[in-house]
């Protein structure tokens, strides 16, 4: 069995960029951004992410990437954290039940929303309280606890969190 580490932004960007222009494929920066961001790393699930979004829709934008890979939008889950970090329950649970509406389960959810979490700007110490909240969440959804309560209450605690650092500065 062949093990191979993840690659780099840089790495999966430049072999796309190769792709795109060998291929001719038409697509927007927004696009590739989206390709690097679902591919975690792993370059087969990057081109095959590029492939299918040209065969699907002609060209490679974030929003059709993100049907393509059928993973909620990063912007989305940008606006629930932040609204998190601001102590604004409301704003967060609004942009949860959005995602739930779309279809998208609990596991979808919780690992972009990890994902975004760790390049999020925030203080160091908030970041690092945020993803333990939502790693602890993680652990309950795959442990068969898999519902919206379980994100709604990690909503909560990351808004608590969000005020109490508030009330810090």
């Amino acid at each position: 069995m062949l093990r191979y580490s993840k690659l780099n932004d840089a790495q999966i960007l430049k072999r796309l960029m190769e792709i795109c222009k060998e291929e001719n494929i038409k697509y927007l920066n927004d696009g590739i951004e989206a390709i690097i961001f679902t591919a975690q790393g792993d370059m087969r699930q990057a081109i095959n992410n590029l492939q299918s979004t040209t065969f699907g829709f002609g060209m490679v934008n974030s929003e059709n990437v993100f049907k393509v890979c059928d993973e909620p939008h990063p912007l989305l889950v940008k606006d629930m954290i932040a609204s998190c970090t601001k102590g604004d329950l409301d704003g967060a649970y609004n942009v949860l039940n959005h995602l739930c509406h779309l279809g998208y389960t609990s596991q979808d959810i919780i690992s972009v929303t990890m994902r975004v979490t760790k390049t999020f700007e925030m203080t160091e110490f908030m970041q690092l309280e945020f993803i333990r909240e939502i790693g602890l969440t993680c652990m309950r959804i795959s442990q068969g606890c898999d519902s919206q309560l379980q994100l709604s209450a990690m909503l909560a605690r990351l808004c608590e969190k969000g005020i109490s650092h508030i009330a810090i500065k």
